[in-house]
């Protein structure tokens, strides 16, 4: 008789009135399947240990992650940083592309700690759901131990979080946390840019991971065919989902053979809002838009929601994912450092004196 209710008197438990049934309840019963998170567990830690690196004191599974400051520094900072990957996950669920989602997710933190000179030591990661797919986790961590490897550092723990309820199905939220070092007098806090630096660019993949809830907003008033060859043989789909890209290893060696002044992460608030981050009070700086090719990308989603200049240019990247201040003597041979590391840096801009009232950073165009 499955189901039925057993005929005593309802017993009492923490004041609260109860009758018990034959059915025996289990946590996978509620929503939550540990196996499934133990199989998860098992897929990773091929993964995790392929970004090991010198400082790593344990592996996945513990219940705490250990790491040895290095001892070449003489007086280590720690620099710290978290974020997500916001509404492109909405993306990637609607298009079942799940494997460079978390690529976003490592360099949304390791770029940010970057910009005051740390070198990133290790990152966790934070991934809930509704209902756990391991097919899908696995791929999601795939990305991130792959954005681990590009920024040197080591994937040392994480949650996965099965939270029946929570979240609609097929769907999931990701965080990450990024720790760095520094050594004290190597911080780059900006303090020593001045009037006559010049500001160096280094090219973006997309859209990174900021502005998406526009970009969405514009696919749907546009219904573009995402399939469709859009840009260089990739799909509308492939441009938009591109991954963020990751500057830890060209900068990090241009750190090493010059003096930086200032670097700015081209995130959430555009060229407009980040690179006055780090500008002292007294300077601004004069970007020209004509300095580098603007991607088909941003073209195609100015026109398509018919966005201003200047909502492009605080909200979106616009070509430029990160950007390096140097003295003008150092100039020539900072980009062509960078280009041998690979990156297409080109200089974009110059600092100049800012009167009051004035905004940090204008974008000409210079056309």
């Amino acid at each position: 008789m499955a189901h039925s209710i057993i005929a005593q008197p309802s017993p009492v438990l923490l004041g609260i009135p109860y009758q018990m049934t034959q059915e025996a309840l289990s946590y996978r019963a509620a929503g939550v399947d540990i196996d499934a998170g133990d199989q998860l567990v098992e897929r990773i830690k091929p993964l995790a240990r392929k970004t090991m690196r010198p400082g790593v004191l344990g592996g996945i599974g513990g219940f705490g992650a250990l790491f040895e400051v290095p001892r070449s520094y003489r007086e280590p900072v720690l620099v710290s940083g978290t974020d997500g990957v916001g509404t492109k996950l909405k993306l990637a669920f609607e298009l079942q592309r799940h494997d460079t989602i978390g690529i976003d997710l490592v360099a949304m933190s390791v770029n940010d700690i970057l910009v005051q000179g740390a070198e990133p030591l290790f990152f966790l990661d934070y991934f809930a759901c509704g209902k756990l797919d391991v097919e899908t986790a696995a791929d999601v961590v795939k990305g991130i131990a792959r954005g681990c490897e590009l920024a040197g550092c080591a994937l040392i723990g994480g949650e996965t979080a099965e939270m029946p309820g929570m979240y609609p199905a097929g769907e999931y939220d990701l965080a990450g946390f990024a720790v760095g070092v520094v050594e004290k007098s190597a911080i780059i806090d900006g303090s020593t840019i001045i009037p006559g630096d010049v500001v160096i660019g280094l090219p973006s993949a997309g859209a990174h991971s900021n502005g998406y809830s526009l970009v969405r907003k514009i696919i749907a008033r546009a219904q573009p065919d995402l399939t469709e060859v859009f840009d260089g043989g990739c799909s509308l789909a492939e441009v938009i989902l591109a991954p963020t890209r990751i500057y830890v290893k060209p900068l990090l060696a241009l750190l090493r053979a010059l003096p930086v002044k200032g670097m700015a992460h081209i995130t959430g608030g555009g060229l407009t809002g980040n690179v006055p981050r780090i500008l002292p009070p007294q300077v601004k700086a004069e970007i020209v838009e004509a300095a580098w090719q603007r991607p088909k990308l941003f073209d195609w989603l100015q026109h398509a929601g018919s966005i201003a200049d200047s909502e492009m240019h605080r909200v979106f990247n616009c070509g430029i994912g990160m950007v390096v201040v140097v003295a003008r003597e150092d100039v020539q041979q900072a980009v062509q450092r960078l280009r041998d590391a690979g990156e297409a840096a080109v200089a974009i801009g110059a600092i100049k004196p800012r009167a009051e009232g004035e905004a940090g950073t204008v974008v000409v165009s210079g056309r």
